[in-house]
């Protein structure tokens, strides 16, 4: 998916885990009980890890982008709208064409499709929040959809989430899949937040978004901008 594949070997380099978030993070509880307790075993990565399988690059529906659309039943769904796009980059600050991204979110009310999701808060009918395109050849992403509500989680007493988008990026194979979250300027929960505060200093701050009166749509929709780096000093931190 990037320059992380090294010609001479066929293997992907080394990530630099300084400017990720830890396995164990006491403050996040669930990763104290899920992260390893013994150090990681090195593996060769073979042929097959490195070429594939991949699924969902050539099977794309023309409203995959528009989770304002490809969840509608009756209606539009309800909430801020907002455009969200960016560039996926190589540590050298080169496009990454033809790149897999799938999102999803809450709706606006912090609610989730999703069977465990059990917030008392209202489901959308209008709204399945999910979505999926692939970069051009300049790297660039474009998603239309619903602002994402906070919601309460059972991490501590009133804990809550701070508004955020999930992000899956797939390379060429399975260990290239990348699952990063993106949050939104100026949101007071940022400082309380775990699983935000859980990334190093100096690489959270990469996970939170810009607005763009460039990329807003006059009458229409709010336009962010997060660009999503996959090496390098200025990597976007990812998930575990």
């Amino acid at each position: 998916m990037d320059t992380a594949v090294h010609e001479a070997e066929g293997d992907f380099s080394p990530r630099d885990w300084a400017q990720h978030p830890p396995y164990l993070s006491p403050l996040y509880k669930s990763t104290v009980l899920r992260s390893p307790s013994k150090p990681l075993i090195p593996m060769k990565q073979g042929l097959s890890v490195r070429t594939g399988p991949v699924f969902g690059h050539d099977n794309l529906d023309p409203l995959d982008h528009d989770l304002t659309k490809n969840g509608r039943v009756n209606g539009e769904p309800i909430g801020e709208r907002m455009i969200v796009t960016g560039r996926v980059l190589d540590e050298s600050g080169r496009p990454v064409p033809h790149t897999l991204l799938e999102i999803w979110q809450a709706n606006a009310c912090g609610r989730y499709v999703h069977r465990w999701d059990q917030h008392d808060a209202p489901l959308d009918p209008n709204f399945f929040g999910a979505g999926r395109c692939l970069t051009d050849a300049e790297g660039r992403y474009r998603f239309t959809t619903i602002k994402p509500g906070a919601y309460p989680w059972g991490n501590h007493h009133n804990a809550w989430r701070p508004a955020h988008i999930h992000f899956s990026l797939f390379g060429p194979s399975f260990l290239t899949r990348l699952v990063t979250q993106m949050y939104f300027p100026g949101d007071p929960l940022l400082p309380l937040d775990p699983i935000y505060n859980g990334v190093p200093e100096g690489a959270r701050e990469l996970l939170v978004s810009r607005f763009s009166i460039d990329v807003t749509e006059p009458v229409w929709a709010l336009g962010y901008e997060f660009d999503i780096v996959l090496r390098g000093r200025h990597a976007t931190p990812m998930e575990d």
